[in-house]
């Protein structure tokens, strides 16, 4: 029997992301310790023996089931993480809607703005607060960077980059994932990475209204695993039979936004020499920033004639003052995750929407499908308006 200042928790999916949800919760009991409602790991459904071995023993979960139905029907569960694969977010997303649960979904949300469309509407039908996995945007220096453009401090902003470039399939011989068919992921590095970036852009800046764009695959086939079985991020032993790779490696886009300012975006999931080197700079009539994940606790600002400064976040820039004391120490990825599992929380007791919602997933997918359009047109393409709260302008 769940207490009454506990918030029952279902897991979907006990891979990667769904251990990292799970100890995102766990963490908002000591870093949030002032929500009216701390987690409790409930139950966990995934097929593989292993990932529900994990969830129990490692995690915590009370119980565990191969079939979510069971989770969602579960007395205990007031809330779900949705971290399966792509092709599986619609309709597991659906059923979370019609049970009544609130659910924080990892994205790309949908694998086509149409999907992700009808997760945003039916979850708004129903009143459901959600939260969708744009974690980069809580990274402290960010939250500050976000302030300084709102205020205007940069006076009018004239131009955003945002470059995406990752290096998990740059080995050719890494063997073939349902992250390369369509019909399992949607789009490649579109969805997958530089939906982040079109997060970002939108979270700092405002809504990216047109895009002209082009994309290529570089990698054309990969080698099938040899085995059973191998996780999203081409880990296992290659055979000698080869798959065609049905998406995009590579992306390049021009952008306008709502306010007058131009885009450039890129995006690669091949790229040789950076790992995760996902940076933003945003460029204004007084002066400008720039951000890397990789330096993800430092922003560089230029607000006189000297040029850039680097600010190191503090306890006055975000949630940074929930992990450290002071400037100089760093916090990580995982501390994201755990501001985000913070967001969805207080969403679910305030009712009120606070973390990324879905209609934030929403209208990244329609610049992901606008992308699209145009790198197959080679024409300037309007980004449809999405309904809904979103929280980039908010």
């Amino acid at each position: 029997m769940k207490q009454q200042d506990r918030i029952g928790v279902g897991l979907i999916s006990v891979g990667w992301m769904g251990r990292l949800h799970s100890r995102a919760y766990l963490a908002t009991q000591q870093f949030f310790p002032e929500l009216p409602q701390h987690p409790e790991l409930v139950i966990a459904a995934d097929p593989d023996d292993e990932g529900r071995r994990h969830a129990e023993q490692a995690l915590g979960y009370r119980d565990t089931t191969t079939d979510y139905h069971e989770l969602l029907e579960h007395p205990d569960v007031d809330v779900v993480s949705i971290c399966a694969p792509n092709f599986l977010h619609r309709q597991i997303a659906l059923d979370t809607i019609k049970a009544g649960k609130p659910f924080w979904i990892e994205k790309p949300m949908g694998r086509s703005a149409e999907e992700s469309r009808e997760i945003a509407e039916a979850a708004r039908a129903a009143g459901l607060v959600t939260a969708v996995g744009f974690n980069y945007r809580h990274a402290p220096a960010l939250t500050e960077a976000r302030r300084i453009i709102r205020s205007g401090e940069l006076g009018r902003i004239t131009n955003v980059q945002i470059r995406m470039m990752a290096d998990y399939a740059a080995d050719p011989s890494s063997v073939f994932t349902w992250r390369y068919q369509i019909d399992r992921a949607g789009s490649g590095v579109l969805g997958d990475v530089l939906s982040h970036g079109f997060d970002l852009a939108q979270y700092l800046v405002g809504r990216i209204s047109s895009v002209t764009s082009v994309t290529d695959t570089f990698v054309p086939e990969r080698p099938l695993p040899a085995g059973t079985s191998t996780n999203s991020f081409n880990k296992g032993e290659a055979s000698t039979e080869k798959q065609k790779v049905e998406n995009e490696d590579y992306t390049a886009l021009l952008a306008r936004f709502d306010g007058g300012a131009l885009g450039v975006f890129e995006s690669s999931r091949v790229a040789t020499g950076p790992h995760t080197e996902y940076t933003a700079e945003v460029y204004g009539s007084t002066g400008s920033l720039r951000w890397n994940f990789e330096n993800m606790n430092e922003l560089q600002l230029a607000d006189d004639p000297r040029g850039y400064r680097s600010i190191l976040t503090d306890s006055s820039h975000g949630e940074f003052g929930r992990f450290q004391p002071n400037a100089g120490p760093a916090i990580g990825f995982n501390d994201l995750k755990t501001i985000e599992a913070s967001l969805f929380l207080r969403s679910v007791a305030e009712n009120k929407q606070l973390a990324p919602s879905v209609a934030d997933g929403w209208s990244a997918a329609e610049l992901v499908d606008a992308t699209l359009r145009s790198a197959d047109s080679g024409a300037w393409t309007s980004v449809p308006e999405v309904a809904g709260e979103t929280t980039y302008d908010s």
